[in-house]
């Protein structure tokens, strides 16, 4: 069960590092058609799920539409909005880094906010794992802008936007899975599945209205780019399906697999497959391998998450006698 349930994890991981590879390998692509195509191609992929799942997705009200197309345009355009730009501004390592402070950030963020539902974390206890993600953040930092400062042509502006771009992303997806479970825990009654499905039928309408939109924009500013597929449309079809089915879809699904075989403790800490998984695609796609300052900086922001996820919620009666 154990070791079932942690191979579907790292299945999970190595599926949702594909979303950093998309933006590399479609260096050429504006960022904004990156995320309508990846949700459209999710969207689609979810409207058989719909009708399979249509009995109980007929229950929910009209409320719970605008919550679904809520997280759908904050957790999935925007999101992958700003990691894309994020990625083609910063190169890969870097934003991989932020965004894999996600768990961490998430739990943070939930203890100022549900501390009284949920329990507090000790601040004292999570004050050295975020001195180690600070610190493998500042490593990795450090090793990309010196290859930056070799590069004569290198545009450190523009590296550090795709940093800034990268917490932007932080803060949708920390926003998304905290208001996610607001919805679920007010809903008990309802599947945890049908109401995924429901935020992929959600986010099909949002995609093609800016994929649409984006054709328009495209055509009366006049701009370069070949719509509606861009300059290289087999690559740019196969990378979006292969992200919406395996990223969106098989990834999310693998995940769920585990977290039923694995103590929630354990599954939190293995998040971190994501992190490694695309900082390997990066460097893959680099042809090179990380030098010992990148290296030292990812063992630091491991080493830092899986510290924080270790710490538990402390009901705040008890908070007083917590030292």
């Amino acid at each position: 069960m154990l070791l079932t349930g942690t191979l579907f994890a790292l299945a999970a991981g190595l599926m949702w590092g594909l979303v950093f590879v998309a933006p590399t390998m479609l260096a050429d692509y504006p960022p904004a058609l990156l995320s309508f195509a990846r949700y459209l191609a999710f969207g689609l992929i979810a409207l058989p799920l719909a009708w399979l799942d249509r009995a109980r997705l007929a229950q929910f009200t009209r409320g719970d539409w605008r919550e679904a197309l809520k997280l759908s345009l904050i957790g999935n355009l925007l999101y992958y909005l700003c990691l894309a730009a994020a990625i083609q501004r910063a190169g890969g390592p870097l934003p991989t880094m932020i965004i894999g402070t996600l768990p961490v950030v998430i739990a943070i963020t939930s203890n100022f906010r549900d501390a009284a539902r949920d329990g507090r974390l000790p601040w004292g206890r999570l004050a050295p794992s975020l001195g180690l993600i600070a610190a493998g953040i500042a490593c990795v930092n450090q090793a990309e802008l010196a290859a930056l400062r070799a590069d004569p042509q290198a545009d450190l502006a523009r590296y550090a936007s795709g940093a800034l771009l990268a917490v932007a992303a932080v803060a949708c997806w920390t926003w998304y899975p905290i208001r996610n479970a607001d919805w679920l825990r007010a809903h008990a009654d309802r599947s945890p599945r049908t109401w995924a499905t429901a935020q992929g039928v959600a986010t099909l309408p949002l995609a093609a209205v800016g994929y649409a939109g984006f054709w328009i924009w495209n055509s009366a500013s006049g701009q370069a780019f070949d719509m509606p597929l861009g300059p290289s449309p087999e690559r740019f079809v196969a990378l979006m399906l292969a992200v919406g089915l395996f990223a969106s879809w098989l990834g999310t699904l693998c995940w769920n697999e585990a977290s039923q075989r694995l103590p929630t403790s354990l599954v939190g800490q293995l998040i971190v497959f994501e992190t490694l998984s695309a900082l390997a695609y990066a460097y893959a796609l680099r042809g090179e391998w990380p030098g010992s300052t990148t290296l030292g900086g990812v063992a630091l922001l491991v080493a830092g998450v899986l510290w924080a996820l270790r710490v538990k919620p402390e009901p705040l009666a008890a908070e007083g006698h917590a030292g």
